[in-house]
């Protein structure tokens, strides 16, 4: 399983995809599952820009997990958010006898990915529902670097300021996929 991290609008979607794409892998992309799954009042917050809680983001990881026939060719977008999302992870991992080989963390800066985030026009992309995400990586997600870090788990950092293309030779490079 290879774990895609970096800001809201660095490029997860699109290089998730790649790598799905060009080696067979699965994607999983929890902002894609979460708007399916989520309706009401929790959509209305969301597109606000708060997180759903760990738990239910938890429960809706597992059911997909589960119908994947091999979690070793996974590529997972978006998830874990959290270290108690992380904890989980892991958890399972170990349970379930698959491992988490990379984290790959898109570097790019605010400036950057504001103005992709802008470009790409979705309901959820407004300054402040940005500033928010933007606040709530750098409290809760950017933390887990280091956590990997130290549960053995390489971390790799791509300058993700590039074409897609450049973004996605650096990463199939480095990974040798």
């Amino acid at each position: 399983m290879i774990l895609l991290m970096g800001l809201p609008g660095a490029g997860k979607g699109t290089q998730g995809k790649m790598m799905a794409d060009q080696h067979g892998m699965h994607l999983v992309s929890m902002g894609e599952i979460i708007r399916l799954y989520v309706t009401g009042e929790r959509r209305a917050k969301m597109l606000a820009g708060e997180l759903l809680d760990d738990q239910e983001v938890i429960d809706i990881l597992d059911r997909v997990l589960d119908t994947l026939p091999n979690k070793e060719l996974c590529v997972l977008d978006g998830f874990p958010r959290t270290i108690k999302q992380a904890e989980w992870l892991l958890n399972k991992s170990r349970q379930e006898n698959f491992s988490i080989s990379h984290v790959i963390n898109l570097v790019a800066s605010e400036d950057t990915v504001r103005n992709r985030l802008r470009a790409r026009g979705r309901m959820d992309d407004d300054e402040n529902v940005i500033e928010e995400r933007f606040r709530e990586y750098a409290e809760l997600t950017l933390p887990l670097i280091n956590w990997y870090k130290q549960h053995g788990i390489e971390v790799i950092n791509v300058n993700a300021e590039r074409s897609v293309y450049e973004v996605n030779n650096d990463v199939v490079g480095t990974l040798r996929i």
